[in-house]
């Protein structure tokens, strides 16, 4: 098995709304904000490479939306979906599977192609599970807007989309941590990788800066859930010495975190290629 980091670009957003109840003047210490109180996040997949699979977790915003939509995220950076997977010897005709940790628009974007509804990957199975899709295809008016149809309703029309069980621990290459505090049944993939342990931590913990337990974005449904869930898999990851890979942490990939006095904090930072 081999891993790559796949970075499909940047883009911004509101710093309170990514940081709920924790003041600015907090947060702004590892996420600094422009003019316009917006922080700079990037979108970060991961690929496996294993004997005939490919699988890419995530799939980032995609580029198929209208001006007025991509006028609000700023979209920014050099580089792409596309241009990673071709920097890693790969193209999206290569992928198997496509493993979406949930259906918010900068996780699944790029699954569609454009808005004719066309599979940016055909040859691939797309890897949901039955309650998030049921939770994502009937949005609650909280996440209505990061749900979009024309993400969404196309993967089901190609034909490929699988769905994995919602109380499913294994899929086919890694463990399934599922989670419920940022949005229904999101699932994150646990790698066994060269004697390691990577946890792709998708929106449970976006970046190293929402590693404190109480920094807890104003996106999730359920924030007190989201306490619970952080707390238990932090001194999880701790004890275990798990490798947390970041979706959107716009310059850390990876981190391991230990015990301290004020709780899990940061041990070492490194990229994925180091390990």
């Amino acid at each position: 098995m081999k891993l790559h980091t796949i970075h499909t670009g940047n883009f911004k957003l509101d710093g309170g709304a990514m940081f709920g109840v924790v003041p600015k003047v907090i947060w702004q210490r590892s996420n600094p904000a422009d003019a316009s109180n917006l922080c700079t996040w990037a979108m970060r997949s991961l690929l496996i490479e294993a004997g005939d699979q490919l699988v890419l977790i995530d799939c980032g915003i995609g580029n198929k939306q209208s001006e007025r939509f991509f006028s609000y995220y700023y979209l920014h950076g050099e580089q792409s979906l596309e241009g990673s997977l071709k920097a890693a010897g790969f193209s999206a005709d290569d992928v198997t599977d496509v493993f979406l940790t949930h259906l918010h628009f900068d996780h699944c974007g790029g699954a569609i192609k454009d808005l004719d509804g066309s599979p940016a990957f055909k040859n691939a199975h797309y890897w949901s599970n039955q309650d998030h899709w049921q939770w994502a295809t009937a949005p609650n008016s909280r996440e209505k807007a990061s749900f979009l149809t024309e993400n969404i309703k196309p993967i089901e029309e190609s034909g490929q989309l699988k769905f994995v069980n919602s109380d499913q621990s294994n899929w086919d290459l890694f463990e399934i941590i599922t989670v419920d505090g940022h949005t229904e049944k999101q699932m994150l993939p646990k790698i066994n990788y060269q004697g390691h342990t990577v946890v792709f931590v998708a929106d449970l913990l976006p970046s190293i800066g929402h590693l404190p337990v109480p920094y807890v974005m104003a996106y999730d449904v359920r924030p007190l859930l989201t306490l619970k869930e952080k707390s238990e898999f932090l001194h999880k990851a701790a004890d275990e010495q798990y490798i947390l890979f970041f979706e959107h942490d716009p310059k850390v990939e990876c981190c391991t975190v230990k015990h301290t006095e004020r709780g899990v904090r940061v041990d070492r930072t490194f990229n994925l290629s180091d390990i």
